[in-house]
């Protein structure tokens, strides 16, 4: 099993923690990772954009000028693509870019990405973070004494005063152990958790 510090939120390491091996033990997956972030993010568009062919074009329907004899280049319609005004060539239309994963899959690939972080030593553990007020002053405290400035902070459910001091703080985001993703994990430098939110993860997950 790894093993690995717990730290207070002063900064000071007070013990150390066993990381479950078959979450954050796994061999690596890079292709279920890879796959995991192309479909986050291919879910996220919205795949909405519309422009008109020529066929959708308004007008043009005659002949702007005979075939011969006028000096110009033969022309069929005012709406052909090489006109102001005329339809575009291969336009986009409406579509769904979504595609899905299975389940084991999706479990795999978070499970690569948290063993990636325990490897680089960019998982930290907490013992616990609680505020008795929302001030965001007291989360930037907590990252400082950490020494940490781009991170994922995993926290367990319930722990709103916490999440509301760190929604304003740059680079960072706050998730929960049922939310927690794969595009995030990497994304932010560092991974953040308290030892609940990690016993949390194991339960889900193991």
């Amino acid at each position: 099993m790894a093993n690995v510090s717990v730290y207070n939120i002063e900064g000071k390491e007070v013990g150390t923690i066993d990381l479950n091996d078959a979450v954050f033990g796994v061999e690596v997956n890079e292709h279920l990772v890879h796959m995991a972030v192309v479909s986050q993010l291919a879910n996220k568009r919205q795949g909405t954009q519309k422009a008109k062919t020529r066929s959708e074009v308004s007008g043009g329907g005659r002949k702007p000028w005979r075939q011969k004899g006028t000096g110009h280049a033969r022309q069929g319609s005012t709406r052909a693509p090489q006109w102001t005004g005329g339809g575009v060539v291969f336009a986009p239309t409406p579509r769904d870019y979504s595609f899905k994963m299975n389940k084991k899959e999706k479990r795999a690939a978070l499970k690569s990405a948290l063993t990636s972080k325990v490897e680089e030593k960019k998982f930290i553990v907490v013992d616990e973070i609680s505020f008795d007020e929302i001030k965001t002053k007291n989360f930037v405290n907590v990252l400082k004494n950490l020494d940490v400035s781009k991170a994922l902070v995993v926290l367990e459910d319930g722990n709103t005063n916490v999440e509301l001091s760190a929604r304003n703080v740059a680079d960072i985001k706050t998730t929960r152990t049922n939310t927690i993703n794969v595009y995030d994990i990497l994304k932010y430098n560092t991974v953040i958790a308290t030892k609940a939110a990690v016993a949390g993860i194991e339960e889900v997950y193991a």
